[in-house]
């Protein structure tokens, strides 16, 4: 089985983490030609990629002129935090309903990530920030609505262009953790409403740092 990125995902990835990088900023124009020379790929492919893109609001295209990167509004900024807000909160309900044996699995997997987090949190942020990922991921997966999974993806994609350097100091960072150690907690004790409102506090305090409105 053959899996080799395509020419069309290449783009999409190249182009993709350019923008969430911010190696492209808001309103930057960005022509096909360029795209494809870092890449090295030719212009169909990339049309194809910017199109994928678009879809998911992170550029708008214009022909013959190239592809817009769309700024992080501030309506867009409120949208992913109470977005998320539902969205997790509803999937930590789910998950704090599992059965003792699958709530105690997933509690240790989060426990693994915690770990990393705590092995990190002063020394790399990259690494502190894919654990929070997997923190995340794996309650929305233990719900099992696939739906769910596919747009927190997405949410925390776009998030992760709403970061200003320097937002994640050492003390936010070790705040992230305790929170997170509140969701787990509550988890682990199967209590739903608990789980619900750490969640709460957690997104809150996330929406805070992005200067979201309450």
């Amino acid at each position: 089985m053959n899996t080799t990125p395509s020419a069309t995902d290449r783009a999409y990835e190249y182009t993709k983490d350019a923008i969430l990088t911010r190696r492209y900023g808001g309103g930057d124009l960005v022509s096909e030609g360029d795209i494809a020379a870092g890449v090295g790929v030719s212009r169909t492919p990339v049309r194809e990629a910017l199109l994928r893109l678009q879809a998911e609001g992170l550029v708008r295209l214009f022909p013959k002129r190239g592809a817009l990167i769309v700024p992080v509004s501030q309506q867009e900024i409120d949208d992913v935090i109470e977005t998320r807000r539902l969205v997790e909160g509803f999937t930590a309900e789910c998950a704090a309903g599992l059965g003792e044996a699958e709530r105690t699995a997933l509690v240790d997997a989060l426990g693994s990530y915690l770990d990393v987090m705590r092995a990190h949190v002063a020394t790399d942020k990259r690494a502190f920030v894919v654990a929070d990922r997997e923190f995340h991921r794996a309650i929305i997966r233990a719900a099992g609505n696939q739906v769910l999974i596919d747009l927190y993806e997405t949410l925390r994609d776009r998030q992760l262009r709403m970061m200003e350097e320097g937002a994640r100091t050492v003390e936010r960072l070790r705040a992230n953790i305790d929170e997170h150690a509140a969701i787990m907690d509550a988890l682990r004790d199967g209590d739903a409403a608990a789980a619900r409102e750490a969640v709460r506090v957690h997104m809150d305090a996330a929406g805070a740092m992005l200067g979201a409105r309450r």
